[in-house]
Parts: C-alpha cells; sequence; structure tokens
C-alpha cells in the first residue's frame, strides 16, 4: 500500500495536531518550522475530515437499510 492510501489512525492524527497547535503557539519556532507544521496540519485536516465523512455515510447507511450488507466502507 502505497504511503498517500495508508489508512490513518483518527485519534492518532489528532494527537499530532494537538502538538502541532502547541508548536505553533511556541513563539521561539522559527518561520520555515511553522510553515512545514502549519502544512503538516492541513493534511491531517484533510486526512481527518475524509475518516469522519466515510464514518458518518456508514452510519447513515445502517440507519437506512438496518443492515451492514452495504457498509463495508470503512
Amino acid at each position: 500500500m502505497a504511503k498517500s492510501e495508508k489508512k490513518i489512525d483518527f485519534e492518532e492524527s489528532l494527537k499530532e495536531l494537538e502538538n502541532i497547535v502547541d508548536k505553533l503557539e511556541d513563539e521561539n519556532m522559527n518561520l520555515e518550522d511553522s510553515v512545514k507544521s502549519f502544512e503538516r496540519g492541513v493534511k491531517l485536516i484533510q486526512e481527518c475530515q475524509a475518516e469522519l465523512e466515510k464514518a458518518e455515510l456508514k452510519i447513515k447507511k445502517l440507519l437506512d437499510d438496518g443492515s451492514k450488507s452495504e457498509t463495508n466502507i470503512l
């Protein structure tokens, strides 16, 4: 599986985002590191949003169908 296709760990990604925010709030961080951290944070947010959308779709299908037969999304 290619790196970009790797399934993310949602909770782990949230922890990493928290760490990024803490680092960005540090006034001693240089501009280059701040930009790199910001870019990583944006990527993590996009990945987490995609995971949340998949979970929401799966829940909607379960509620609509009452079955798991077509919900192998995650």
